[in-house]
């Protein structure tokens, strides 16, 4: 095959990829997911730009229920709720971003490494991510929050930890995958070396379902952090942080039901919008 085919072969992108757009993003189904994300994101960066309500600090009358004065209403000890709900997202979010990074990293040099060179080192690495997915999710993110000690961070960790194997195995199909085609083979012909073939064929090729899955567990570590807060694994009080949020009005769910309900609606508006967008990233903008 001459040099004109193999670039014609590289310029195809894989079966199902599909090119994203500016048209692309302003569709209803990835704007406004796209949008509860963005505000997420600009509480946990910014939060004094939404509030200047000091979050540990008592402003009115406990369990005072949600009104102009205070959106969210006001818990057990008359601190606002809707300023900790915005506080709570820079410890929330921030923890969620670095559990996916450390899956993203640590899954995607396992998968790569084991799908590009193949053999026994794929066979041992693919034994060992079978022993993670072997362990429950949350028995595993308990056992490594204990041994690093509560916080929120070791809380991010040990939830990044448990989607290590998950990406690895995603990381590694993608990798199998493309190393197969016709246009990977074309660049070897060419004497196109291993490293060279993997860092601009295979690469960049593989990539668009791992940045997908990426988007969703960013929706999945912020639950599991939210689960590891509600036990009191993560921040202490009165540190704002979502799971503790809801954990702390859990007792007074018949009276005051906002302190649950409204912290909890928070999250599930942010999981569901990072679960709708690694749909649409997953289907080139289409979904």
């Amino acid at each position: 095959m001459t040099a004109i085919d193999v670039s014609a072969a590289r310029a195809v992108p894989p079966s199902g990829a599909r090119a994203w757009s500016w048209r692309t993003l302003r569709r209803p189904g990835i704007l406004v997911p796209a949008l509860v994300l963005l505000i997420a994101l600009a509480w946990a960066v910014a939060p004094g730009l939404f509030t200047s309500v000091n979050p540990t600090a008592s402003v009115g009358p406990a369990l005072q229920a949600p009104s102009s004065e205070h959106w969210f209403g006001t818990d057990a000890t008359g601190r606002d709720l809707y300023a900790r709900v915005i506080y709570g997202a820079s410890q929330s979010i921030s923890a969620a971003l670095i559990a996916v990074l450390v899956g993203l990293v640590a899954g995607s040099l396992i998968g790569i490494t084991a799908g590009a060179v193949g053999g026994w080192v794929d066979e041992t690495l693919m034994r060992v991510v079978d022993v993670l997915l072997a362990i429950p999710t949350l028995l595993l993110s308990l056992s490594i929050v204990i041994l690093l000690g509560f916080g929120t961070a070791n809380a991010a960790i040990a939830v990044g930890a448990t989607s290590i194997a998950v990406f690895a195995r995603l990381s590694r199909s993608q990798v199998v995958s493309v190393r197969a085609s016709e246009f990977v083979e074309a660049a070897y012909g060419s004497g196109g070396t291993f490293f060279g073939v993997l860092w601009r064929h295979i690469l960049p090729n593989s990539l668009t379902a791992v940045i997908a899955l990426a988007a969703l567990q960013l929706g999945s570590a912020i639950l599991q952090i939210s689960t590891l807060g509600f036990l009191g694994y993560g921040a202490p009080p009165p540190t704002p942080e979502w799971g503790l949020l809801i954990a702390e009005g859990r007792n007074y769910l018949a009276t005051s039901w906002w302190l649950t309900v409204l912290p909890g609606i928070v999250v599930v508006f942010v999981v569901l919008a990072s679960n709708r967008l690694s749909r649409a990233i997953s289907d080139g903008g289409n979904a």
